[in-house]
């Protein structure tokens, strides 16, 4: 299948289009209004446009990836839906409820869309999900994350010349909590099988000197009355810990550590609640979740039974956007 891309930044370049690659697709073609981004595509030998429309309207493409800037994900997505192009977005679903509501609104006629929650694809996350309901566990407790990083205000991937845009209230939708939770909260329902009831925020700006939180703590509870509980963070230094999940039973609990994140690998155990000693879990430690995520939306794109819903992100959007909302004032 052909992708189009919209948006050429790093996490576009650097993760999904080898993600792509390595799943049998294509990038066959990007959109992007920057010459650099069009000039490193044209050089990669795909076709460079500087518009969505542009690229749509040529027919470049069979599929579509968003990853522009939060608040310019609605567009793109409008465009795809109208020319019958399924589209996968980049998580958040958008900077603010109001794009969100209006993308739903987009989709609603039967497009397949999908946001890009790749940490619900990881291999171990999978595992854990099979151990969870094959009640490896037994009944859930609580799901604990850690999920930092560190991104100051003039952060840039490798060095490069970057416009952080993560750290701009209005293009991001807020700062380290908006980038980084929805992927935990996104998780935790993959993990329990069920959606998430409630959630508080309390945010910090503690080390970095951006007008949006560097960091935040988010607990809640899912329908059923599992705990929850995330720290998430863009103050971090990268060579601390800061990449781990744990899923609390009656009868043991799961760790994944290093498994959050763009690459592959990390590790997962199981520890019993009676011995206390660690079990390891295998899983396929060799695919990355944006390999295996692209691999799954063309599946869906083939017509495959898939568990992408845009009626259950925008569900998790409106929960996370109050809470949110309730913490920025408090600010």
């Amino acid at each position: 299948m052909r992708w189009g891309i919209a948006g050429y930044g790093w996490v576009a370049r650097d993760y999904m289009a080898p993600a792509i690659r390595a799943s049998g697709g294509t990038v066959a073609a990007i959109a992007d209004p920057s010459p650099t981004s069009r000039m490193q595509a044209d050089a990669a030998g795909i076709a460079a446009f500087d518009s969505v429309e542009a690229m749509l309207n040529a027919g470049a493409c069979d599929l579509l990836y968003v990853a522009t800037p939060n608040d310019a994900h609605l567009a793109p997505v409008r465009a795809a839906a109208a020319a019958g192009v399924p589209v996968l977005c980049e998580k958040p679903i958008a900077a603010t409820l109001d794009q969100a509501e209006a993308m739903a609104e987009a989709v609603s006629g039967g497009a397949l869309y999908g946001t890009a929650f790749d940490q619900r694809h990881h291999p171990a996350h999978r595992a854990m999900a099979e151990a969870i309901a094959g009640g490896e566990i037994g009944r859930p407790v609580a799901v604990r994350i850690v999920y930092a990083c560190w991104v100051d205000p003039a952060w840039s991937p490798n060095g490069a010349a970057h416009d952080n845009w993560r750290a701009d209230p209005a293009r991001a939708g807020g700062g380290a909590v908006i980038d980084l939770a929805l992927h935990g909260l996104d998780l935790s329902e993959r993990l329990l099988g069920e959606p998430l009831a409630d959630l508080s925020i309390t945010l910090q700006r503690r080390i970095h000197a951006y007008p949006v939180d560097d960091g935040g703590m988010l607990t809640g509870r899912s329908a059923s009355g599992v705990l929850f509980q995330s720290h998430v963070a863009y103050n971090c230094a990268e060579v601390l810990p800061r990449r781990r999940l744990e899923v609390l039973g009656e009868r043991g609990l799961l760790i994944a550590t290093d498994t959050m994140g763009q690459t592959a690998g990390g590790t997962l155990a199981r520890r019993c609640a009676t011995t206390g000693h660690d079990a390891p879990i295998a899983f396929d430690g060799e695919t990355s979740p944006f390999t295996a995520q692209a691999a799954a939306f063309m599946a869906a794109a083939r017509g495959e039974a898939h568990d992408f819903s845009m009626a259950r992100d925008l569900a998790l959007m409106r929960l996370f956007d109050r809470a949110y909302r309730d913490a920025r004032s408090c600010l």
